[in-house]
């Protein structure tokens, strides 16, 4: 497997990075933000912060596992967790820990979701 950087102006954006690995392993889509037309099965993330110290650049990201039950949301997040955990696999990933993980439940739609927090240094 190739190792590739992907860069915006110099700039290595972790958003990017996150997402085009999640596209390779996770089989569900992945988005960065609400689309107007969702499918049953999909996970959006954003980054909630990032520091940067001595040229080592770390961010704190929210998954969010969307799914038609409980039970098949709690599944995607399963899932989720090995993937994003072996995402060290990638030149550009140092660390990538699990913050913390709860059911996320989105009381306005009523959709079933599982929220997995990640602390990664790239």
């Amino acid at each position: 497997m190739q190792k590739r950087k992907y860069t915006f102006k110099g700039v290595k954006m972790i958003e990017i990075i996150v997402k085009q690995y999640l596209d390779r392993h996770m089989g569900v889509p992945i988005y960065l933000e609400h689309q107007e037309r969702e499918p049953h099965r999909f996970i959006i993330f954003e980054k909630t912060s990032s520091n940067s110290k001595n040229k080592i650049n770390s961010a704190t990201i929210a998954f969010q596992s969307y799914a038609e039950s409980m039970y098949e949301a709690a599944k995607l997040n399963e899932k989720l967790k090995e993937v994003v955990l072996n995402m060290v696999e990638l030149n550009d990933i140092g660390c990538a820990k699990l913050n913390s993980d709860y059911n996320y439940t989105d009381t306005q739609t009523k959709r079933n979701r599982y929220q997995a927090v990640f602390d990664i240094t790239y």
